[in-house]
């Protein structure tokens, strides 16, 4: 008697998800009006009890900005919009990449320890507190 036995399926790894995540995110923000970005409501929850905003708040408007070439009203609405944007879509590259040559994913563990990104997260949140601290 054979056996057949289903095809292996791999987990997606977490670089694949946020990769994806990140990409679709992109395109909705590409979707968005830039004309009428700022008459949204207030979704951020931390800035709505506060009235502060978080390290966060304003990436939406970068992107969308960004997504329709508004390079200076991208950078006013998130310093760090467009290095984020940058560094989605190289982790979307790299995971394409890993996809095409059937090795592993980039670990995310890995790239979230490596010195070039704990720089990049150290100066976002000084960054942030520096914006809530002019806010208040």
């Amino acid at each position: 008697m054979a056996i057949t036995h289903a095809p292996a399926t791999r987990r997606l790894a977490s670089s694949e998800l946020v990769a994806a995540a990140g990409v679709a995110a992109l395109g909705v923000s590409a979707l968005l009006s830039p004309e009428h970005i700022e008459d949204g409501p207030v979704l951020c929850p931390f800035r709505r009890l506060t009235g502060l905003p978080c390290p966060g708040c304003g990436l939406t408007r970068s992107w969308t900005y960004l997504t329709h070439g508004w390079w200076r009203e991208s950078l006013d609405a998130h310093l760090f919009g467009a290095l984020l944007a940058l560094v989605v879509l190289g982790l979307a590259a790299a995971v394409v990449r890993a996809r095409v040559r059937r090795t592993p994913a980039p670990s995310l563990d890995r790239l979230v320890r490596h010195p070039v990104a704990v720089v990049a997260v150290v100066a976002w949140l000084g960054w942030a507190v520096t914006r809530a601290v002019l806010a208040a």
